[in-house]
């Protein structure tokens, strides 16, 4: 079975001129293009652009799409990793309806509003799990509390810090200079440099000097995620971009860690 070009546009809520714009990047091809000129698709051209569309929702941009799409062939896999990512979105996004619902209702009724429950899915802890299943709950616990006793002008300075060091990731990659080069090794230095500044990680200084763990392997294993993860590879540009980062920090580790 085969759709047009306006019919799959109309029903994706995209335009024919984009979808002719991925045809041009070689991004998503038609099935066939008829004598007319039309283009059609065919089901596997509809699930190659449902994860476009849901990479595009990522925040990743067209080149790292192609990337995402060249290294992980098997539309089924990605499809079920990404659906993952979507079931905690959709719990988180529940959680903070429930929580204005609430809010609203409290406000309506002229009540007192229960600050612990107010902010129920907006709050900054969604790896939790994550972080304590991989490094100890001790390190989740001493993160947050260093990050909750900061001021809005430290957190926004912190920010600002990374984003700069993200977008010098970017620019690095995009440059095509290699992992192992000076400029790349200075970057991962700058990175393990700003991975310490969080307490309670690892990289962390402890209380009698020195690090206050397994450094190299928590380095190695954040490089992994990075470049595993489309939640983290979408800070270093997509999956091209995670994978330059983890090459340069895994040579960063073994020579210096």
């Amino acid at each position: 079975m085969e759709w047009s070009v306006q019919h799959i546009a109309r029903i994706a809520g995209t335009t024919s001129r984009t979808l002719r714009h991925y045809d041009d990047l070689g991004l998503l091809k038609p099935s066939r293009t008829g004598n007319n000129g039309y283009r059609f698709y065919d089901q596997a051209s509809l699930v190659r652009l449902q994860r476009i569309l849901l990479l595009r929702d990522l925040g990743l941009g067209l080149p790292a799409i192609a990337e995402v799409l060249g290294h992980e062939p098997d539309a089924e896999k990605a499809l079920d990793r990404h659906l993952d990512w979507l079931r905690q979105e959709q719990e988180r996004l529940a959680r903070q309806i429930s929580s204005v619902r609430r809010t609203i209702a409290e406000l309506k009724a002229g009540g007192e509003i229960m600050a612990a429950t107010m902010f129920d899915g907006f709050d900054h802890t969604k790896f939790q799990d994550e972080v304590e299943q991989r490094w100890g709950a001790d390190t989740y616990a001493t993160s947050d509390a260093w990050w909750r006793g900061m001021s809005q002008a430290e957190k926004e300075a912190w920010k600002q810090h990374s984003r700069q060091l993200g977008n010098d990731w970017i620019a690095a990659a995009e440059s095509g200079i290699p992992a192992d080069g000076s400029e790349a090794q200075e970057l991962a230095r700058r990175q393990v440099e700003w991975l310490a500044g969080i307490p309670g990680t690892p990289a962390a200084p402890s209380a009698a000097g020195g690090s206050s763990g397994d450094v190299k392997s928590y380095v190695t294993g954040l490089a992994e995620m990075y470049a595993a993860d489309p939640r983290f590879a979408a800070n270093y540009g997509g999956e091209a971009g995670a994978s330059f980062v983890r090459d340069a920090l895994r040579i960063h580790a073994g020579k210096h860690l």
